[in-house]
Parts: C-alpha cells; structure tokens; sequence
C-alpha cells in the first residue's frame, strides 16, 4: 500500500514537473521567436541587432563559396568594411546574398571573437537539403528551442528547491523581460551559451552536496567545457557576467550546506582553473584564427591586447576619435545610466497622455526592480519560519551576489557599456533579475503561510 502511494506521488511529482518545463519551454520559445507577448515594440524586435547577426549570413555565403574554414572561419561581412562597422544597405545584402545565393568578391572579418556560432550554422547550412529561406527560418528555431531550454533550466532548478510558485515567479520575469525577448532568436548572441556555465554548476552541486575530491576534478573539468563552448559560441562578450553568473549557485549551497572554508576554496580554485584554460585555449585559437589572415600569431596577440583596451580603461589617444569619450566617461554615471533601464514597459499595453506616468510610472525600472527585491529580501528573511530560514538565507544571499555580474561588466567594461546602451541591459537578467523574482516569490508565499497560518 505504501509503495503503490509512493510511486502515485512521485508520478505526480513528474507530471508537475513535465508541465512547468512544458509551458516554460513554451511560453519563452513563442516569446522569443514572434514576440507574441509583445512585450516589446515591434519594429524592435524585428530588428534588434540585425547588424550583428549580418556577421553570421556573411560567414554562411563565404563558407558555402569558399570553405567552413576560409578566412581563418571568423564572422564578417562580404562586399564591405566592418572597420567602421556596417551600413543598413550592407546588412541587407548579407541576407540578399545569403537567401538568394550570391557569392561576394570581398571579406571583411570580425575579429574579436571566435565565431563559433558562424561555423556552426555553415555546417548545418551544408548538410540540409532546403532553400535558404527555410534553412534560416530553422537556425532561428533552433537558437530559441536552446535559449528556452536553457532558461527553463533555471526555472526547473527553482521548482526543484523552492517549489512550484517561486518557479512561476521566476518564468514570469523571463516571459516579460524585454531585453530577454529582443535577444531571444539572435543567430550572434546566442543567449542560451551565456546561461549554461551556471546551468551546469546549479545542477552539479544540487546532485552532489557532500563533498569529494573526485568531485573537484570533475567540477573543473565541466567548467572548463562549458566556459569554452561559451567562448566558442559567441566569444567573450560579456564574459565576466558568464563567469560571476555560474559561480552564483556556489554561493546559495555554501551557506546551505554550511560549507568549511577549505571547501569553499577547493570550489573557487576548480572554477577558477577551469575557467581560466577554457578562456586561454580560445584565446590561443583566435590568435591562430586571426594570424592564418595576418602575418602570424602575434599579430592576433596584438588585436586581442588592442580590443581589450579600447573596451575597458585604455588611454584614449591610443585609438581612433570615435572611442574617445567611452574611454574617458565616468564610471558611474555608466552603472546609474544602467541602473535607469527599462526593463518592463506597460506602454506597449496601456496609453497615457501624461509624460511623467507613461515614462516613470508605466516604465518599470531596474531601479524599481532593485528597491522591490530589498524590500522583499527583509521581508522573507523575517517572514521565514526557523525551518525556512536556512534555505530562504541562501536565496538572498545568493541574489544580492548575484548583481556583481551585471555589475561587473558596466565596471570592468566600462568603455564597452558606454557605447552599448541599445544592448547591454540585457546583463540584468544575468542572472540578477531572475533570483530577484525568486525572492519576491519567496516573501509572497512565506507571507501568505503566516496569514493563512493564523486563521
């Protein structure tokens, strides 16, 4: 008798959790791939970083007219100059050329980053015996089937620690972030490459809380995998938040589990050594990538170094005119502009005629968002029972963590995110907003407990 509840239980238990990761998966792809929520402008979405993924057509039309691996297989752009980066009659012909099939006389390669990505959809390109046209219809498929996925990762994990509302709490956050909405179907971006170090890690330490050494190597050894392929899918954008990002969930089980300093170091120098021949092996290959189209290996050295500088705090003499005022620009008026982002905007459901209601009112800021999660941060560890508290102190320690790796970019890359404001609010939802909304999800229920509790 009790093996026949047993197994009712645990049948129930999966059906609960097949149908969060289904709706999940659902609601996000249908988000992502149509922007069916309209969370976001329309003329928006169908545009938003159009030039980039330009790079990734550019790459498919050069591998089909000359070889996967032709020009060192780095992204660019055919029949132009990405030096001063692409015109909107160059973005076209990217896609003219690809679905019509053109070739180009000309190749400008982007070199800052591997290109992954381009090589990976010029294979897919080759094996598939459709038109271009469908064959482009299913890589956009494909990349938000992968960022669902990965998302929803997240959201299972949740589920899986904090239950059934605190997931809804955290889905619906993704559903109705626009910045994740913009970003969802992008062949350059993407997303799901971002998230899956920290996937890893969430479900690594949930499985295996007493700590071995052979557990060390292996957590080392999934790191630096999940690092590479990182770097190899879209290289070193954002690379920071990645890595403050997938050290997060260290921080929920330390405190969880109450770990030992010792064990805590033995974490920290697995990831940090993972990570760090993970981003040094991808280095070494862009080097090669951009020397086989140069004069050697160190010139792509020197590209690498020169990059590096012109997005953080190198001196502005040093580079063209158009950087100057990122490298000079104070650092933190860049967080406060990021801080100031929108990251929910009840414009695009509601009209209002006064200025300061649809621009502060209808517009729910990250600032909004953080003074919310402080709130609800004091809220839950008070409301929490002392059976709670435990598991309800590492979520917000974890998420007040968290909001280094959004920061750590707008610091570290402080150039970078000057000059990208049309972009790099997506950095908030890595992984910041989504444990925030797990607090708050938190609090509500812990609230409503100790309400219904007392009746």
């Amino acid at each position: 008798m009790l093996t026949v509840k047993l197994k009712h239980l645990s049948q129930s238990e999966l059906v609960r959790k097949t149908s969060i990761w289904a709706i999940s998966i659902g609601l996000l792809s249908f988000g992502f791939l149509f922007n069916l929520w309209h969370v976001a402008e329309q003329e928006w979405f169908e545009t938003h970083q159009r030039d980039t993924e330009s790079l990734i057509i550019g790459r498919m039309v050069r591998s089909r007219q000359d070889g996967i691996f032709s020009v060192g297989g780095l992204t660019g752009a055919g029949n132009a100059s990405i030096e001063n980066w692409v015109t909107s009659d160059q973005i076209d012909a990217q896609y003219s050329a690809y679905l019509n099939k053109l070739s180009f006389d000309e190749f400008s390669p982007y070199m800052s980053q591997t290109g992954g990505q381009g090589i990976i959809f010029s294979l897919l390109d080759r094996l598939i015996p459709l038109s271009p046209q469908i064959k482009l219809w299913s890589f956009y498929v494909l990349t938000v089937l992968l960022s669902a996925i990965a998302l929803t990762a997240i959201i299972g994990w949740f589920y899986e620690e904090f239950g059934g509302w605190v997931a809804i709490f955290v889905l619906g956050s993704a559903v109705l972030s626009q910045w994740l909405t913009v970003f969802g179907k992008n062949l350059w971006w993407s997303l799901w490459a971002f998230y899956l170090p920290m996937i890893v890690v969430m479900y690594f330490l949930k499985h295996h809380r007493v700590p071995a050494n052979r557990q060390f190597i292996k957590f080392g050894i999934l790191i630096f995998i999940t690092v590479f392929i990182k770097c190899f899918i879209n290289g070193y954008e954002y690379i920071t938040t990645t890595l403050v990002m997938m050290i997060t969930p260290c921080i929920f089980y330390a405190i969880l589990d109450k770990w030992s300093r010792h064990q805590c170091l033995k974490w920290t120098l697995a990831a940090a050594s993972g990570s760090f021949v993970a981003i040094l092996l991808s280095l070494t290959i862009l080097c090669i990538q951009i020397g086989s189209i140069k004069d050697g290996f160190l010139d792509g050295v020197g590209h690498v170094v020169y990059s590096f500088g012109k997005r953080t705090y190198g001196e502005a003499q040093n580079y063209p005119a158009v950087y100057a005022a990122s490298l000079e620009a104070g650092t933190i008026a860049v967080v406060i502009t990021y801080v100031n982002g929108i990251f929910f905007d009840f414009n695009n459901y509601l009209s209002s005629t006064n200025t300061f209601v649809s621009n502060f009112l209808l517009k729910i800021r990250y600032a909004y968002l953080i003074v919310l999660f402080i709130l609800m941060s004091v809220l839950l560890f008070f409301r929490s029972t002392a059976e709670q508290r435990q598991h309800y102190t590492a979520l917000i320690w974890m998420t007040w963590f968290s909001i280094l790796a959004p920061l750590s970019w707008y610091v570290i890359f402080k150039a970078h995110s000057f000059i990208h404001t049309h972009m790099s609010f997506l950095l908030w939802q890595m992984p910041f907003t989504f444990f925030g909304f797990a607090v708050f999800g938190s609090a509500v229920m812990a609230w409503a407990e100790n309400k219904y509790s007392k009746v």
